[in-house]
């Protein structure tokens, strides 16, 4: 074991968790209405808590185990065979599985975005949980395999570079957000802006910073690789809120605070699969790009598909997600059929599973509030509190 790259991988599981907890939470948080607020940091922290131990059950092994190219198997359910001594390349398993169970964690939450303010707390529970174990942990094993720098699953055997996530986490996410707001359906009231948009810029700061973990981390070093994607994913994340205010000011006369830092998320997004394969000029490119790009999707999601994706995780994460992943093959770091097969592959099985999963849960249990609840507010009809005490 190497203990500088021990250390790195240390810090960046923290970083990666921070993501999530408080920054996804606090950027969700502030999108919504006061009355919901307290029910998007529940349903993110009860996710977090679900994933952590779903991932030591069988969720790493399925993702990370030997077993083949489609399916990791059961060996490691529990870190059966593993102690603080199993070395994974130049750190210790047992760290590499805690880095992974953070990017098992932000997944299905970053689909909550998709379906707050009128969904059953309970239907989130069971939904990400089953969601996590057949659509996310066996996409990682067919791209990652047996380790993020390993060429162990189906789709990176034949050539397919997903650096940190672009298809593994931002695509299936985004895909798995579409379908479910298609089948939950939207709101009832639309018409009221975020309640706080200085817990939005927060949030969304938290999550620049734990991103360099996610994207540097996901080097599994400490060297100069882990440095040019910590700077690429910086310059592309500033790259794309400019380009996001821009377009923004251009298209309807003012640069909200809101939509800047949708466009960092955005560029964040996008460079995620390309960071480890594309320098600081590519980084602006895609950058530039991307702050453009998702605001336009985050236009036809709603205005043409008619779909309440409600904090836009789809036009956000997931075209940014498509866009870093074909653009991988644009700067000739890659293939473009190894690229667009795997985004094709990744895309229909996200799409048809995560319906699958819906329909036979929403036979199961109730997926929806009734009107009265959501009227009220999911924070006191669904959790007994209220985050403020005068509600809008």
């Amino acid at each position: 074991m190497v203990g500088a790259d021990t250390a790195w991988i240390i810090v960046a599981t923290a970083l990666v968790l921070f993501m999530t907890l408080p920054g996804l939470a606090m950027f969700y948080g502030g999108l919504v209405r006061s009355r919901n607020v307290l029910s998007v940091f529940m349903q993110t922290i009860s996710i977090a808590c679900l994933m952590s131990i779903l991932w030591l059950a069988v969720g790493y092994s399925i993702a990370f185990g030997a077993e083949g190219g489609v399916w990791g198997g059961l060996d490691k359910a529990f870190l059966s065979g593993i102690d603080a001594d199993t070395v994974s390349g130049t750190i210790p398993e047992v760290l590499f599985f805690a880095f992974q169970m953070t990017f098992a964690i932000i997944t299905p939450a970053l689909i909550v975005g998709a379906y707050v303010e009128r969904i059953s707390y309970g239907f989130v529970l069971v939904f990400s949980a089953v969601w996590m174990l057949l659509i996310y942990a066996p996409v990682a094993h067919w791209i990652w395999g047996g380790g993020i720098l390993a060429d162990g699953g189906i789709l990176g055997e034949v050539g397919a570079k997903d650096f940190a996530g672009g298809i593994v986490v931002h695509e299936t996410a985004g895909l798995a957000a579409l379908v479910i707001a298609f089948f939950l359906g939207g709101r009832k009231d639309k018409s009221k802006p975020p309640h706080n948009p200085g817990m939005v810029m927060i949030g969304a700061s938290m999550l620049w910073v734990g991103w360099f973990g996610f994207n540097a981390g996901s080097q599994l070093a400490a060297d100069g690789g882990a440095a040019m994607a910590l700077v690429v994913t910086h310059i592309s994340a500033a790259t794309a809120s400019l380009s996001w205010a821009l377009w923004e000011r251009f298209r309807h006369g003012k640069a909200s605070m809101v939509g800047l830092v949708t466009g960092t998320i955005a560029g964040l997004a996008s460079i995620t699969p390309a960071s480890g394969f594309v320098g600081p000029v590519e980084a602006l490119i895609i950058g530039a790009v991307a702050g453009v790009l998702t605001q336009e999707a985050c236009r036809f999601v709603k205005g043409m598909l008619k779909i309440d994706d409600t904090l836009d995780v789809f036009a956000v994460h997931g075209v940014g997600g498509i866009f870093g992943t074909i653009m991988i093959a644009v700067f000739g770091a890659g293939a473009w059929g190894a690229q667009l097969g795997a985004l094709v592959i990744v895309g229909l099985y996200t799409i048809v599973g995560t319906a699958l999963i819906v329909v036979i849960l929403k036979a199961l249990m109730p997926m929806r509030v009734d009107l009265e609840k959501e009227t009220t507010g999911l924070d006191l009809s669904a959790h007994g509190e209220r985050a403020y005490d005068i509600t809008s």
